[in-house]
């Protein structure tokens, strides 16, 4: 099915065009003739599968058709998780607009930066705002924009908005703007809870949902080594050397653990930068601007790169720490594998962590052996541990998953689990 086909204007089919993009993916196929009709879409599919595309054309195409107001209103909002991802998604919306007969103003506003450029950059107003949601309320509370004239919502990485985190932020912003809109949400996974929370938002959805087919699904080897605790960095040093990997995404828990592993990669003479949210934006640019060009080989992470983030032909990510869920595993290994690349997953599992792997592989209909690195042997036996309400494992000794105390959000969810069970 060619581009040509799903109903979109002469301007949007030189804008596939310019960017060498020969057929629709199956998401671009399924969900762009449906958005173009002004119905609510909530797509998921696959990460790397084009998504941004496939709400970016729609959406461009409604201000073709639309007069041009001075000042300019904010006529579409798109809702995003981490900066990175508003960079990318409000990059790749620009690029596409140059092919358009009028103008199209792009913002892209985040925080972690002075929020006194993005004011001034928005005087004059704006057409379309791609945003992270605490940032966007810091504005409109400065009376810098206003989304009351929005015709097109659209979250992305949606899954990750609805989370506890994000969930009250977004229902003020949901209050802030017209009832009539149409809304696009789009993730690579929707658990039942966030579509719950999504059929509330939503009028009369068309559910997008395309399943990776074996010849279609990412080409991503994984594998889980047995490995005790204290010796994880030296088995990352140790394959990193092995296999002679150009670019390693190594996945931790916490910015501690980012700080600290980068610091002993770099003591042993391997050039590897931490990429958390506690960084300042310049250096988070820095970062992966610089793992990008492969002037860096290794960056040591928390999950906030786990969303949305496309690393050319990255080969290898590792999961230094397990993830908290059976989704951010899903989003983690995501990193690799794109675009039709050969990618590899591995895993790190320590005897307290065993039982938390036994439940992601669960979930993910996985069955990964555990391998066993000679000289790296795991001697450590696991600790008594137990489901919690929410469904993760609790490590009892240490209070929390993973080895670690509760977060807030923890605590939050095992509240929400026992009000449900009552």
């Amino acid at each position: 099915m060619p581009f040509t086909s799903l109903g979109l204007s002469p301007a949007m089919l030189r804008a596939v065009s310019a960017k060498a993009y020969s057929v629709p993916t199956p998401i671009q196929a399924s969900a762009i003739p449906v958005a173009l009709q002004g119905r609510d879409v909530l797509g998921s599919a696959q990460t790397g599968s084009g998504k941004t595309v496939a709400f970016a054309l729609p959406l461009l195409q409604q201000f073709e058709a639309s007069t041009m107001e001075v000042p300019r209103k904010v006529g579409a909002l798109i809702l995003v998780p981490t900066r990175e991802l508003a960079t990318q998604v409000g990059e790749e919306i620009r690029v596409l607009a140059q092919h358009m007969t009028r103008p199209i103003k792009v913002s892209i506003v985040f925080g972690g930066v002075s929020i006194n450029p993005q004011m001034m950059r928005l005087r004059g107003g704006t057409d379309i705002v791609v945003a992270t949601p605490g940032r966007l309320l810091d504005l409109i509370d400065h009376n810098a924009l206003s989304i009351r004239s929005v015709r097109t919502l659209v979250l992305d990485e949606a899954d990750r908005l609805f989370d506890l985190g994000f969930a009250e932020e977004l229902g003020r912003i949901v209050r802030l703007m017209p009832t009539q809109r149409q809304s696009l949400f789009f993730s690579a996974t929707f658990p039942p809870a966030v579509q719950a929370l999504a059929n509330t938002l939503l009028r009369d959805p068309v559910r997008v949902e395309v399943l990776p087919e074996p010849e279609s699904a990412p080409d991503i080897v994984q594998r889980a080594i047995a490995v005790d605790t204290g010796k994880r960095t030296q088995l990352l040093r140790h394959l990193i050397g092995l296999n002679h990997w150009s670019r390693v995404l190594v996945f931790v828990a916490t910015k501690h653990a980012a700080e600290m592993v980068a610091d002993k990669l770099r003591k042993a003479r391997i050039y590897a930068e931490p990429f958390h949210g506690e960084l300042s934006q310049g250096k988070r640019t820095q970062v992966l601007a610089d793992f990008k060009a492969s002037r860096l080989k290794v960056v040591i992470a928390t999950d906030v790169a786990a969303r949305g983030l496309d690393i050319a032909q990255l080969p290898v990510v590792v999961n230094f720490d397990l993830p908290r869920s059976a989704v951010d595993y899903t989003h983690r290994i995501g990193r690799t594998g794109r675009a039709g690349e050969r990618g590899l997953a591995v895993s790190f599992v320590s005897a307290d962590s065993e039982a938390h792997f036994k439940l992601i592989q669960k979930r993910q209909g996985l069955d990964m052996a555990l391998e066993s690195v000679d000289g790296f042997e795991a001697q450590e036996a696991a600790p008594a541990a137990a489901l919690s309400v929410s469904g993760e494992v609790v490590d009892h000794a240490n209070g929390g998953v993973k080895g670690k105390r509760p977060s807030k959000k923890d605590k939050l969810r095992a509240m929400q689990g026992q009000s449900q069970g009552q």
